[in-house]
């Protein structure tokens, strides 16, 4: 027990201590959102001397952020559920079903995790021109689906291979075909990898600001972080609105965070209780 406290101790600090300088800057960001940009210039550092809602007023009406929020959100939902849906789905067959072309479609998969997109931004600008999908989320949509799959094929695959073969052997006997035992006995224990994919790419999405600004035009079809551009101007920048937008866009993404961290222990838990 005596030798046992110190270093208990001094976990406590070091976790402490990593707290206070992961949650500054975000606590800095809050707290800068409720100032005028003069008093953001002059005490960046300090507390408000008042605290008020006109910033958040301002930026949601002058800005069109619900707007800009809808439109991160419809294209984060969209893009995260096909990319849950069909790479589970791909990891599924290519861990549980052997065929000639299994290690070659595998390796396909694997080659998006080495080949960054970004390099290929001209040929899909090119494609996206030549199929009218400019200024459409669809663009948006299909370049995070594309990019979000290798991985997740990659996390899936390694978790399904993982699980034993009697549980499907079970359900089968029971009278499920091939999908009800991937939706009915598979799905309900993938809840960790799911939250991890899940976060992951949501996160990547929400935060993405070299796609919008290569395939979105108009600003009815702006996401977040192409949208904060008009906060910038030539000569100044509205800070004091730039850090209530930043604070308006982050509880989206706080709360998906929570989200997937209570199904990832759910996961967890139910699986250590089968």
């Amino acid at each position: 027990m005596g030798t046992k406290w110190p270093v208990q101790t001094l976990k406590y600090m070091i976790l402490a201590f990593m707290t206070i300088i992961i949650s500054y800057p975000i606590l800095l960001m809050i707290n800068s959102s409720f100032k005028s940009k003069l008093e953001i210039m002059i005490s960046p550092f300090n507390l408000p001397k008042s605290f008020s809602l006109e910033n958040y007023r301002i930026v949601w009406e002058k800005v069109n952020f619900s707007g800009y929020i809808w439109n991160s959100i419809i294209v984060s939902a969209v893009s995260v559920f096909v990319v849950i849906f069909v790479s589970s789905l791909a990891a599924y067959y290519l861990s549980r079903y052997s065929f000639k072309w299994n290690p070659f479609v595998l390796f396909f998969f694997m080659i998006g995790l080495m080949l960054p997109m970004k390099l290929a931004i001209i040929p899909l600008y090119l494609i996206m021109r030549n199929f009218h999908l400019l200024n459409t989320h669809f663009s948006l949509i299909a370049v995070y689906v594309a990019g979000g799959i290798p991985f997740a094929v990659f996390l899936f695959y390694g978790f399904f291979r993982t699980l034993p073969k009697d549980l499907e052997q079970s359900a089968r006997l029971d009278g499920c075909n091939d999908f009800q035992v991937y939706y009915k006995i598979m799905l309900p224990i993938m809840k960790p990898p799911i939250a991890i994919v899940g976060i992951v790419n949501l996160v990547n999405v929400w935060n993405d600001f070299f796609y919008p600004l290569i395939f979105i035009k108009s600003d009815e079809l702006r996401t977040i972080p192409l949208g904060m551009l008009t906060l910038f101007g030539e000569y100044d920048t509205e800070w004091n609105l730039l850090f209530a937008g930043l604070t308006i866009s982050s509880l989206p993404l706080l709360i998906a965070f929570i989200f997937a961290s209570r199904m990832f222990i759910e996961g967890l838990t139910s699986g250590a209780l089968k």
